[in-house]
Formats: C-alpha cells, sequence, structure tokens
C-alpha cells in the first residue's frame, strides 16, 4: 500500500490560531489548517514552513511536534498521513496560493474543520 505524507500547520499568530478556507476540493470552502504534501527530497519542516508561506504568507518557526496522524479514512483522497507541528509566525497574513481566504480563530471559536484538523488542535492544548 502507498502512503502519501503530508504536514498540517498548528499556527499562532496574534494569539490566535490561523486557518485557511479552502478553494479546492476534498472540503472546498472548509476551514482548515494550512499544510499540505512533501514534495520528493523535502524535510517535513521545510514543507511544513514552504506550505505556510505559501498559504499565509506568514514565515513560521516551528516549535514541536504535536502528533502523527494515520487514520486510514482521514482524507478521502486516498492514504494520507500527515505530522502536526505547532509553530509560531510573524509577518502579514495574506491568503496566497490554494487559500481563498486567511483568518485568526480563537481556540475556542473555532468553525467547522476539514479533515481531522479539530482533533490536531484539540491535541495542542497541552502545549499552547
Amino acid at each position: 500500500m502507498t502512503y502519501n505524507l503530508a504536514v498540517d500547520a498548528i499556527i499562532l499568530y496574534e494569539k490566535k490560531i490561523v486557518l485557511i478556507k479552502r478553494k479546492n476540493p476534498p472540503y472546498e470552502n472548509y476551514y482548515a489548517l494550512p499544510g499540505g504534501f512533501v514534495e520528493k527530497g523535502e524535510t517535513v519542516e521545510r514543507a511544513l514552513i514552504r506550505e505556510a508561506k505559501e498559504e499565509t504568507g506568514l514565515d513560521i518557526e516551528v516549535l514541536k511536534l504535536v502528533g502523527v496522524y494515520s487514520d486510514p479514512e482521514r482524507d478521502p483522497r486516498g492514504r494520507v498521513v500527515s505530522l502536526c507541528y505547532l509553530a509560531k509566525a510573524n509577518g502579514k497574513l495574506a491568503p496566497a496560493s490554494d487559500a481563498g481566504e486567511t483568518k485568526l480563530f480563537d481556540i475556542s471559536e473555532l468553525p467547522e474543520l476539514a479533515f481531522d484538523h479539530e482533533k490536531m488542535i484539540v491535541d495542542s492544548k497541552r502545549y499552547i
């Protein structure tokens, strides 16, 4: 069985969490954590930094691995294992690439999220 490797970032910015609104399926128009697939020859940390910049315009500092998410049903496109990291950011928040918009949310007032991103945020609370 083939697996795809992805990364997701819980980005702390101005004491809130950065979410993107997806403009592509799956979960089109749902909010999600910034992230994406790790490219060939790329470390997961480098992929996280790249994806965060591409989707939010922010420069991030990776702080901590929150967890590894490997439920076979977590992504309707197929078998995707995601490493979720906690990060802090600086720069100007601005949507780019496949993000329809970026928005800051208080951790206690999150919208319905794509994939298993709510679980990732819940798991990160002990570190925030």
